[in-house]
């Protein structure tokens, strides 16, 4: 820990004279001597293969394009696997072999189904190299031992329509978390060689009331990540004296994950840690005297007290009766008993749950008097596997249903008014943006719609499209005529109607490879052409950047500064 630092790789430099770039993927090999790396200059996620010689500083192009970036080292350091990308639908659907010597290019696997996806990484254990087939529903998993390259991969468990799981190795075992029978899925274990799902064993059953998320091994632990009352848990379990106790975190709302813990041998745990007031945090646990240490902690320039602010959690009732979450934060000085502007920002879906997190920028609205607050709606899966259950395929405009209750609460309880109430999201939560406009018009100030997912019908019907095969499970097959008129009652883009619409601020990038620009391009000009009203429609395509927005640590905050702009204008707040 004494030696001189050594600089892996300055992005800084790779991005010079570039408008985008983007690195995915940093791996080392066994000796730390070598290191294999994606750059993305485009802004549309597919990745060039770099190598670098850590010894020499020397970089070398792969000339291996179109991947998903990084790749698996074997235990000899010279042969590694990479995921390559359909060149038209983007989807990861092989696996190749090559080592640093030849470059010789071999196909280990090739995923037929269009509806999976395909990776490869290394176990924990750095023992296996994995290969992962995934679809919305369903997975597969094959194995090989990491000295033995050239070997052939071993199935782990054959795919079965709806059984997801995942297996980590631990010495003479695997343990799997998987959701067989266990719709907030369980965890089991199995001998190394017996991995059939008649071996499995179960070692923690399935809970109603909790979603198990995650598994972190240690030598004398384990960690398991659990989802319950709509926040993470971290519940460590001693392996020699059969012990368990779960962090406190000391907050109503927040959000924890496991971070960056590659040795087994070690009985500290390194976790993040954030909440709508509490900046970014990086925290190491000694899982034997609970002892905590903050390594590390987001600087806010400017000067930042949390004190100056509040925040809470709420719990709605939506059309259905059902009790929604919903975190918001505000400034305790400017908190306005007859309503403040209001940013009410919603996600759901993919199971994603949007969790409360503290922003720096966001300061810049809550300084003016903004009330920050998250929907966490169905379609994500802050509650629970049933929660995402509830909110796809012909469940989906729950998702709806629920962001315009919480909007509808707050307006009653005060923390806002209809002409303060503003909306946002992005990508899926464009999609949100743009049905709540759609269904309930009237309700908001304005929107801030981002690489927005509004074009569902024509979408999903185009198989050429990037990610149309693989959401079959989460938004339903249009070519089934149940699915299409579904789909069909709620796209944006196809219930453009007659009537007045709130403001609108909607953002693309031309290089997007998940939601295509000229989405968000045709709903504009559809919402323009129809609208009723005198209301501001504005389109803001990045030439020079994809979904993730533009690169660079600079470059990202002058989108934020656009969007917020478009809010603070809206409010007539000009400093």
């Amino acid at each position: 820990m004494e030696a001189e630092e050594e600089i892996l790789l300055d992005v800084n430099v790779l991005a010079e004279g570039k408008n985008f770039c983007q690195v995915a993927g940093l791996s080392l090999s066994p000796d730390q001597n070598s290191m294999i790396y994606g750059v993305d200059f485009v802004g549309r996620r597919q990745f060039d293969l770099y190598f670098k010689n850590l010894i020499t500083n020397e970089i070398t192009n792969l000339n291996i394009d179109n991947t998903s970036g990084g790749a698996a080292w074997a235990a000899d350091g010279l042969h590694f696997f990479y995921t390559a990308k359909d060149p038209v639908t983007l989807r990861t659907d092989k696996i190749f072999r090559s080592d640093i010597t030849s470059l010789e290019k071999v196909l280990v696997y090739h995923e037929l189904d269009d509806t999976f996806y395909t990776s490869v990484g290394k176990t924990k254990s750095e023992q296996y190299i994995v290969i992962g087939s995934g679809s919305t529903l369903t997975s597969e998993m094959r194995y090989l031992n990491a000295d033995n390259p050239l070997g052939e991969f071993t199935t782990f468990q054959t795919r079965e329509r709806g059984v997801e799981y995942s297996a980590a190795h631990f010495k003479d075992k695997w343990f799997v978390l998987t959701n067989l029978e266990a719709k907030n899925f369980r965890l089991m274990e199995c001998d190394l060689a017996s991995t059939q799902m008649s071996d499995w064993k179960e070692l923690i059953a399935h809970r109603e009331e909790t979603l198990l998320e995650g598994l972190e091994l240690f030598e004398n632990f384990m960690v398991l990540e659990e989802r319950r009352g709509g926040l993470m848990h971290m519940r460590i379990m001693d392996h020699q004296k059969g012990t368990e106790h779960y962090l406190d975190f000391g907050e109503d709302t927040y959000t924890a994950w496991t971070s960056t813990n590659p040795e087994y041998e070690s009985d500290i745990l390194r976790y993040g840690y954030t909440s709508l007031t509490t900046p970014s945090s990086v925290f190491d646990y000694n899982m034997i005297d609970k002892s905590k240490t903050l390594l590390k902690q987001q600087e806010v320039v400017g000067g930042y007290d949390p004190n100056d602010y509040h925040a809470e959690r709420l719990w709605v009732a939506s059309h259905d009766g059902v009790k929604v979450p919903v975190s918001l934060v505000y400034k305790k000085a400017l908190r306005n008993p007859e309503g403040n502007p209001l940013l009410l920002y919603g996600y759901g879906s993919y199971g994603h749950s949007i969790d409360p997190y503290f922003s720096s920028t966001r300061l810049s609205l809550l300084d003016r008097g903004f009330v920050f607050a998250i929907a966490h709606i169905r379609g994500g899966e802050e509650m629970g596997r049933h929660w995402y259950e509830n909110g796809r395929q012909l469940n989906k405009k729950n998702t709806f249903y629920d962001f315009i209750a919480i909007a509808e609460t707050l307006v009653a309880k005060g923390f806002t008014h209809a002409d303060k109430l503003f909306a946002m999201g992005g990508s899926a939560g464009g999609l949100l943006m743009g049905a709540v406009a759609n269904m309930s018009p009237k309700l908001w100030k304005g929107m801030v719609a981002q690489v927005a997912f509004v074009d569902v019908v024509t979408t999903m019907l185009d198989e050429t499209i990037p990610l149309t095969t693989g959401e079959y499970d989460e938004w339903g097959n249009p070519n089934d005529r149940t699915y299409y008129d579904y789909i069909k009652s709620y796209s944006p883009y196809d219930n453009v109607s007659t009537m007045d619409y709130p403001n609108m601020l909607v953002t693309t990038g031309l290089h997007d490879s998940q939601v295509q620009y000229w989405e968000p391009a045709k709903w504009v000009a559809k919402l323009r052409e129809l609208k009723t009203d005198d209301n501001k429609i504005l389109l803001f395509t990045n030439m020079e950047a994809g979904h993730g927005g533009a690169s660079g640590r600079f470059e990202q905050y002058k989108e934020v500064a656009l969007e917020y702009a478009f809010l603070l204008d809206l409010m007539g707040i000009d400093s």
